[in-house]
């Protein structure tokens, strides 16, 4: 039975000073799990039995089923790192929206006999290409091409593994082709080196979720001085809205979550298909540019038999 003199304050506890928070509540209940009180550990067993559930209920609901007063809930809540119950259950409702896939039981389909890792790894690619060519539009990619073609400075932008990884390939792709590339992935970097772009620059992002602050404020910041800004990202997003060219396609996810997404190289093929365009576009400049590149590295390693034309 809930006592009544808690139930009208139910986090009427002090509040403890310095506290910031925890970002990951279900990685703390794990961690206490088997180590918290005899009444606080109730309430962990419950919240773990019921972890879709909490976020609608009160405190003193909680309280009530797991037959422990409401400052036993609060003091839960707080060896877990929360200031109350209140952020605990955001913090939850934020984990599990993130969450669920990862902790099913049964996360990815089982593969066919005979479907080697490298087999399903193609697969994921291959079927994601074809889905970025049914999507993808000649005419944006012309567009992205001329504003390539006349660029003074090019300037290549992604936060967070995948998208980074493009970026720096991206730069390492242009700058061969006789254009100044540049590629970052701090997000401070970005938005200082946005704020020096201007008419006749180029911005070029890639963001698979197409959300991201630093990405979308680096776009603004860059287009409100004149730059032109083309993005690789989903269609409806914050990005996509406010770049000049947006490159759009939209992408399913994998219901397998050991396999690395494809989209980055769904990313690299646009990218290397810009270059290539841009390349063949201004091939005089571009062929005597990767003759020099590759004369100075034969004097710098000595090798002169074949290598990759591209690199």
């Amino acid at each position: 039975m809930v006592p009544k003199s808690t139930e009208s304050k139910p986090e009427s506890l002090p509040p403890q000073k310095g506290r910031s928070g925890v970002a990951d509540v279900i990685s703390a209940l794990r961690r206490h799990d088997g180590h918290l009180a005899t009444q606080e550990q109730k309430v962990a067993n419950y919240v773990k039995a019921h972890l879709e559930d909490i976020s609608a209920m009160t405190i003193a609901e909680l309280a009530g089923h797991c037959d422990v007063s409401t400052p036993t809930v609060i003091r839960f809540c707080r060896t877990l790192g929360c200031d109350g119950f209140r952020e605990f259950k955001l913090r939850l409702a934020q984990n599990l929206a993130v969450s669920m896939q990862y902790l099913s039981a049964d996360p990815q389909p089982e593969p066919a006999d005979g479907d080697t890792a490298i087999n399903q790894i193609l697969g994921g690619i291959y079927a994601s290409a074809n889905v970025m060519r049914r999507q993808i539009d000649p005419e944006v990619l012309d567009r992205a091409k001329s504003a390539l073609l006349k660029t003074r400075h090019l300037l290549f932008a992604g936060i967070g593994g995948g998208s980074s990884n493009v970026s720096q390939e991206a730069a390492n792709r242009f700058f061969r082709l006789g254009i100044p590339s540049f590629s970052t992935s701090d997000s401070y970097i970005l938005q200082m080196r946005a704020a020096t772009l201007q008419a006749g620059d180029v911005l070029f992002l890639i963001s698979a979720s197409g959300e991201a602050d630093a990405i979308v404020g680096a776009a603004e910041i860059a287009g409100g001085y004149g730059a032109t800004t083309i993005c690789i990202t989903k269609s409806g997003t914050r990005l996509a809205n406010v770049c000049n060219i947006p490159i759009l396609i939209d992408l399913p996810e994998d219901r397998d979550i050991h396999k690395p997404t494809a989209s980055r190289y769904i990313h690299m093929i646009i990218v290397d298909a810009l270059a290539m365009s841009v390349a063949q576009d201004l091939a005089h400049e571009t062929t005597e540019n990767l003759r020099r590149i590759r004369a100075s590295l034969t004097a710098y390693h000595g090798r002169t038999g074949p290598q990759p034309l591209g690199d």
